[in-house]
């Protein structure tokens, strides 16, 4: 048995398709049929499209390989693959059975196939893995890589790039989200005496300038890298790992304009302030590189702090709120919430996740093992 981030991540990962699955939790309604109804109609359904097929597999083969994984390296290698699969079937065919009482949702036969499809080829590939070694040899590269205990920020990290793929208004801007949270609670308190108790501004929101849209990119990029400087020890891969991270960044905001504008706008966000952050971010990524751990989860703190602040002190756009449409009503649906929520909360998640590791107390070392005593000399006689 070896201790796994693939547990706490098959968990977040099992949450996220519940809330993908059952978004926007409303207008839940009684048809007076039974829920097992859509397992009797034809497949496939008549109004199938490759997209849907592709997506219902690729949706689930995450979950598989992670259940799969988790099963493996805890000491279950016969079990893992069935397993996973049983519990991803068990999955889908529960949220296909809550599907039939939302209106915006439609229960499939062909998707409670296809998703357990899914988790098949995901087990599959982690017992390939297993066997090939491959687990073996990424469990070496974490023990020289990271610390003991990097599980939770390894999570984290792990999460970043799914967080970026949705839409921010400013570059890896993720966390902006008390402007709808204060719309959304006056909305909920309309007509109600509890109204009153929100704070009301005094001043309207203003958009960022050029300036402080630079500082935006440049933090966002420097939090998930203080991330991982507080769970890596070494220098060298310290700049190797913010490297990759500030890459990986940016493929990945490249890859969500692709999908909300068109492969023909991907890099339409990389304006003079994105560029200039971007490169002033990795920059002071790499200065930092030499920083001890705690001193980097304090500055991580105070970065998120900072970021977060002027995120929220900042508007989004109208042409912003228009490029969501494309995930509110097209073919994203499926993943509006599951993305959006993501992005909200990760900053957050981190936050807690620092502040714990700051507030720790480090573990004392213990002294020094005594030397042996010198063996007496022999007398002469």
């Amino acid at each position: 048995m070896h201790k796994t981030s693939a547990w706490p991540l098959a968990l977040i990962y099992i949450a996220l398709i519940v809330f993908a699955s059952l978004f926007p939790f409303e207008g839940w309604r009684e048809q007076g049929i039974s829920p097992l109804v859509f397992l009797t109609a034809r497949v496939p359904p008549p109004y199938w499209t490759w997209f849907d097929v592709n997506i219902n597999v690729a949706g689930y083969a995450p979950l598989g390989f992670l259940l799969a994984l988790a099963l493996l390296r805890t000491g279950w290698p016969r079990a893992a693959v069935p397993v996973a699969v049983l519990c991803g079937g068990m999955l889908s065919m529960l949220m296909e059975l809550l599907q039939i009482y939302l209106p915006r949702r439609v229960p499939s036969n062909m998707d409670l196939l296809l998703n357990t499809a899914g988790t098949l080829v995901g087990a599959l590939v982690a017992a390939l893995l297993e066997r090939l070694g491959a687990i073996a040899r990424w469990n070496r590269l974490r023990a020289r890589w990271f610390v003991p205990d990097a599980s939770g920020a390894l999570v984290l990290i792990a999460l970043w790039p799914a967080a970026l793929l949705f839409p921010a208004a400013v570059p890896f801007g993720l966390g902006q989200m008390w402007e709808r949270l204060e719309a959304a609670l006056a909305d909920t308190l309309a007509d109600t005496p509890f109204l009153e108790w929100l704070p009301v501004r005094d001043t309207p929101l203003e958009p960022l300038m050029p300036g402080a849209e630079l500082l935006a990119v440049l933090l966002g990029l420097l939090v998930p890298c203080l991330l991982g400087y507080c769970v890596i020890r070494q220098v060298g891969r310290r700049a190797a790992y913010a490297c990759g991270t500030v890459a990986a960044g940016v493929a990945v905001t490249a890859l969500s304009a692709a999908l909300s504008y068109g492969p023909a706008h991907a890099w339409e966000w990389l304006g003079l302030p994105a560029r200039v952050g971007i490169c002033a971010g990795l920059v002071a990524a790499l200065l930092l590189v030499m920083v001890p751990r705690r001193a980097a989860g304090v500055l991580l703190l105070l970065v998120l702090v900072w970021h977060l602040n002027l995120l929220n002190q900042a508007p989004t756009s109208a042409y912003f709120a228009e490029t969501l449409l494309a995930w509110e009503q097209g073919r994203f649906i499926r993943f509006y919430g599951l993305g959006q929520w993501l992005g909200w909360l990760w900053p957050y998640a981190a936050l807690v996740y620092v502040v714990q590791q700051v507030a720790r107390r480090p573990v004392p070392q213990g002294p020094a093992p005594a030397a042996a005593p010198a063996a007496p000399e022999p007398r002469v006689p």
